[in-house]
């Protein structure tokens, strides 16, 4: 863990967990290829959802030593992408104004940059967390 921060948060990965049978928590930890195909198979019809109940807490330490702490907060994000996504909100959240806006106004561009989002939003505040970082003071 960078910094002695935790970028993702168990207690999180417990809530998405809830409804895992999406995907949820494997796009949270940055696993959007498991998060893909948990959301088309519902969890592996139940049973990788019942096993994440148990990997969670690893699921979290790996994304903690792979993405960086920073200005902007991976839990914040991901609760305005998971309820508010269609809107934008998150890309406000992150500075991207053009592209809050547009998705404001396009329902997150008719849901494909919705989507999007759930495949690239680690790494996107990762980079801005990366570039705060590296900027100093």
């Amino acid at each position: 863990m960078a910094e002695g921060r935790e970028t993702h948060s168990v207690l999180m990965g417990y809530i998405l967990w809830i409804f895992g049978f999406t995907g949820s928590e494997r796009f949270y930890y940055g696993k959007p290829v498991s998060g893909t195909i948990y959301f088309f198979t519902l969890g592996l019809l139940g049973v990788g959802w019942l096993l994440d109940l148990f990997l969670i807490p690893s699921m979290a330490r790996q994304a903690d030593r792979r993405f960086h702490p920073g200005p902007l907060s991976y839990n914040v994000a991901w609760i305005l992408l998971t309820f508010l996504g269609p809107l934008g909100i998150h890309r406000f959240y992150m500075g991207k104004w053009l592209t809050g806006i547009l998705y404001l106004c396009t329902a997150g561009l008719l849901g494909l940059g919705y989507i999007y989002d759930f495949w690239t939003l680690n790494d996107q505040i990762d980079a801005i967390n990366g570039a705060a970082g590296k900027e100093g003071p």
